[in-house]
C-alpha cells in the first residue's frame, strides 16, 4: 500500500546518498507543518547538512529533487524555507492512489504481514473466581481485547489468555465463609451475589475474630494438597463463576484461546522452586523463601511463604516458563493494573536471574483506576459497581436518546442497534485516553452524540452509509470514478488522514496503547463531518459526485475497521 512518508523518505534518501541518512532516519525527521499552507510535509535540513550551511543544503537538495522525473510525479512543489524543505504533494496522484487502494482492499486495507510467524500472547481480563465482574474489570478486558485485535491486524499470531484468579488464600477465606454461612441452593440461583455476600461477611467477622485468617490459610493449604472435599467446593465456585463471566464476554463480543488460570500452574511450581534452588537463588527470610536482587530499591521476591504455600509470583513465573515452552512467544503481554508494576518487575527479574534471556520479551501493560465522583470500588466491603448494570443502563439511555431524536422508526433492528451504541459508548470512553490515566465514569458524557464519543463516531459511519444508500436508490454508480478529481482542501485532508492507517496501528502496537487508534477514529470522523457539512455530495457535478461517493465509501470502510480494533461495532442507521 502507498505510504506517503515512506515514499518521501525513500526519494530523499536516494538523493542524499549517505549511509547515515537511510530511509528510516529520514522518516523519523519528516514532520507535518503546523499550517497546511506550508505544505504537506517538512524536512529539517540542518539534521542532514554534514557540516554545510543548512540553508545551502536545503537549496541543494531541492534542486536534486525537482530535477528528478520520479520526484516531479510525486511532488506538486518543493519550497526552501530557511533550513527547511517544505513538500507539497501531487494531490491528484495521492488521492487517486489512496482511495483506489481502500476500495480495492476493502476491510483488509492497511493490514500487514510484518508479524507473520511471530506469536504474541496477550493475557487480559483475568477476573477472580467467586467475585463479581465489576466496572473495574473492564479496563483490562477492553485494553487486552483491543491489543489482541491490533496485533492481529499487523499479522501476528495472537494467543488470548484469560488468567483466571482461581487460586490463592482468598479461596481459603471463601471456603471458611461457605462452611459457616453458605447455602448451595442459593448460590446455584445467584452465584455471584451469594458468593460475594459470604466473602464480605468473612472480612467483617475477621475484624473481630482474627483467628479466621488462620483458618482460611489452613483451608487453602488443604486445597493445595488436593483434599477431596475442599477441591470439590473449589470446583463448584469455579464453574458457577465461569458461567457468569462468559455471559459478560458474549455481551462484549470477546473470546479467549485459553482460560488457564492460576490453578493450572499449581503442579508446575515445584520445578520452578527446584531450578531456583539449583542456581542458588533462594534465600530464607523469616521462614519464607525469597529471591534477592542487586537493586537495593527492589524488595526481595517471595517464592514460598512461611506457611509453605505459594504466592502470585511463584505462579506467574511458572506460567511464563510454561508459555515460552508451549507457545515460543515473540512477546508475552500482561494487561494488569499499574499497582502491580513492582510485582512484574520482580517476576521478570527472577526469570532473568534464572538465565532466561526471553524475560525481556515479557511486557507489563499497566492501566489506571475507574473512579466515580462519590465512591470507590471495594470487593471486600461489598461496594461494587457491576459491569452488567452499567452496560444495561447505557443501552437503556441510548434507546431514550434515539427515541427523542426521532430516528427510532428508521432503525430496522432497534435492540441490536442500541446495544451496539450503548456498549460501544462505554468501551470507546475506556479506550479514548492513555491507559495509565484514571477514568472518571460519566455516562452522560459517554453518550454525547456530538462530543468525542463512541456514538459520535458511529453516527458518522451511519451518516456515510446513508449517503451511499441514497445514491444507490437513485441508481447512481461510482464504479468508474476518477479519484484524481479529489483535490479540494476538505477532500484531500480527509484522504491524507485515511492514508495514515498502518502507521497509526503500528504505533499503537509499539506503545501498547489502544487510545492511539481511538484518537485516530475521532480525527477521521471530524475531517469527514467537516467535508460532509461543506459539500452537497449528491448534487455535485456527476464526475465529482462519483469520486466523492467513492471517498465516502472509503471513509466508512476505515471507520469500521478501526472501531473493530477497539471492540466497537457499527450501526447502519441511527
Amino acid at each position: 500500500m502507498l505510504n506517503i512518508k515512506k515514499n518521501l523518505s525513500k526519494i530523499i534518501a536516494s538523493k542524499l546518498q549517505n549511509d547515515k541518512y537511510d530511509e528510516a532516519f529520514i522518516e523519523g525527521l519528516i514532520s507535518v507543518p503546523p499550517d497546511e499552507k506550508l505544505g504537506d510535509y517538512a524536512l529539517p535540513c540542518f539534521r542532514v547538512s554534514d557540516g554545510k550551511n543548512p540553508k545551502e543544503k536545503a537549496a541543494e537538495l531541492c534542486a536534486l529533487l525537482t530535477g528528478d522525473d520520479d520526484s516531479r510525479d510525486f511532488f506538486a512543489k518543493i519550497d526552501v524555507v530557511g533550513a527547511y524543505l517544505n513538500f507539497y504533494l501531487n494531490r491528484a496522484k495521492i488521492s487517486s492512489a489512496i482511495v483506489s487502494e481502500i476500495l480495492d482492499a476493502g476491510e483488509n486495507y492497511g493490514k500487514s504481514r510484518e508479524g507473520e510467524n511471530k506469536k504474541v500472547i496477550v493475557e487480559f481480563s483475568s477476573p477472580n473466581i467467586a467475585k463479581p465482574f465489576h466496572i473495574g474489570h473492564l479496563c483490562s478486558t477492553a485494553i487486552g481485547n483491543s491489543l489482541s485485535r491490533i496485533y492481529d491486524f499487523l499479522g501476528y499470531d495472537v494467543v488470548r489468555i484469560n488468567h483466571i484468579g482461581d487460586w490463592g488464600t482468598q479461596f481459603g477465606k471463601l471456603i471458611s465463609a461457605y462452611k459457616r454461612w453458605g447455602n448451595r441452593e442459593a448460590i446455584l440461583k445467584a452465584p455471584m451475589d451469594e458468593l460475594l455476600k459470604i466473602y464480605v461477611r468473612f472480612h467483617e467477622e475477621a475484624k473481630e475474630h482474627p483467628e479466621l485468617e488462620d483458618e482460611a490459610r489452613h483451608y487453602f493449604n488443604l486445597l493445595e494438597n488436593n483434599d477431596p472435599e475442599i477441591t470439590e467446593l473449589w470446583q463448584f465456585f469455579v464453574d458457577a463463576s465461569l458461567s457468569e463471566f462468559n455471559r459478560m464476554y458474549k455481551k462484549l463480543d470477546i473470546s479467549f484461546d485459553s482460560f488457564a488460570g492460576e490453578s493450572f500452574y499449581s503442579d508446575k511450581m515445584p520445578e520452578i522452586v527446584d531450578i531456583l534452588k539449583e542456581k542458588g537463588l533462594l534465600e530464607e527470610s523469616d521462614g519464607a523463601l525469597v529471591v534477592r536482587f542487586d537493586d537495593p530499591n527492589m524488595p526481595p521476591c517471595i517464592i514460598i511463604k512461611s506457611d509453605g504455600s505459594t504466592i502470585y509470583a511463584t505462579r506467574d513465573i511458572a506460567a511464563a516458563v510454561y508459555r515460552k515452552r508451549h507457545y515460543d512467544f515473540h512477546k508475552n503481554i500482561y494487561v494488569v493494573g499499574t499497582p502491580q508494576t513492582l510485582h512484574f518487575k520482580q517476576v521478570f527479574s527472577v526469570i532473568r536471574k534464572m538465565g532466561y534471556s526471553w524475560a525481556d520479551d515479557c511486557v507489563h501493560v499497566g492501566f489506571g483506576y475507574v473512579r466515580f465522583p462519590d465512591r470507590a470500588i471495594s470487593t471486600r466491603n461489598g461496594d461494587v459497581v457491576l459491569l452488567e448494570d452499567v452496560l444495561n443502563e447505557s443501552v437503556s439511555k441510548t434507546e431514550e436518546i434515539i427515541k427523542n431524536n426521532g430516528t427510532y422508526d428508521q432503525i430496522e433492528n432497534v435492540e441490536e442497534a442500541v446495544s451496539k451504541i450503548g456498549i460501544g459508548a462505554v468501551l470507546f470512553e475506556f479506550l479514548k485516553n492513555g491507559r495509565e490515566r484514571d477514568i472518571i465514569f460519566d455516562l452522560e458524557k459517554m453518550l454525547d452524540f456530538e462530543g468525542e464519543s463512541g456514538p459520535y463516531v458511529q453516527y458518522t459511519y451511519a451518516r456515510g452509509r446513508s449517503v451511499l444508500r441514497k445514491a444507490a436508490e437513485n441508481n447512481i454508480s461510482f464504479d468508474d470514478a476518477d479519484y484524481s478529481l479529489l483535490t479540494e482542501d476538505g477532500e484531500y485532508q480527509l484522504i491524507k488522514v485515511l492514508e495514515r492507517i498502518q502507521n497509526v496501528v503500528r504505533d499503537a502496537s509499539a506503545k501498547n496503547e489502544p487510545y492511539i487508534v481511538t484518537r485516530y477514529i475521532i480525527e477521521i470522523a471530524k475531517n469527514f463531518n467537516k467535508f460532509y457539512n461543506s459539500t452537497n455530495v449528491l448534487k455535485s457535478d456527476p464526475d465529482i459526485r462519483k469520486a466523492r461517493l467513492g471517498l465516502i465509501k472509503a471513509v466508512t470502510i476505515v471507520i469500521k475497521e478501526m472501531l473493530y480494533l477497539i471492540g466497537v461495532g457499527v450501526v447502519e442507521k441511527m
